[in-house]
């Protein structure tokens, strides 16, 4: 059985997307994903130059965000 999809977010920083994963457009095309890579990490500041992927452009822009789950 596969390891289940985990999506994780790194401080002012992207969302890191782990398991067996497809990511489609919004006309269900697939995007190339490299298979070998244990994640992708998907972009949450907009200003990535590879969006809908991270390029590190969080570290320039002045994105800041770092939501935290409720303790409920």
């Amino acid at each position: 059985m596969p390891d289940p999809v985990k999506i994780s977010m790194r401080p002012n920083g992207p969302f890191l997307v782990s398991g067996p994963i497809t990511l489609t457009d919004s006309e269900g095309n697939a995007f190339p994903l490299d298979a070998d890579k244990p994640a992708i990490a998907l972009c949450r500041c907009g200003a990535s130059g590879n969006n809908p992927f991270c390029d590190g452009s969080h570290k320039t822009c002045g994105f800041e965000s770092d939501q935290r789950a409720s303790a409920e």
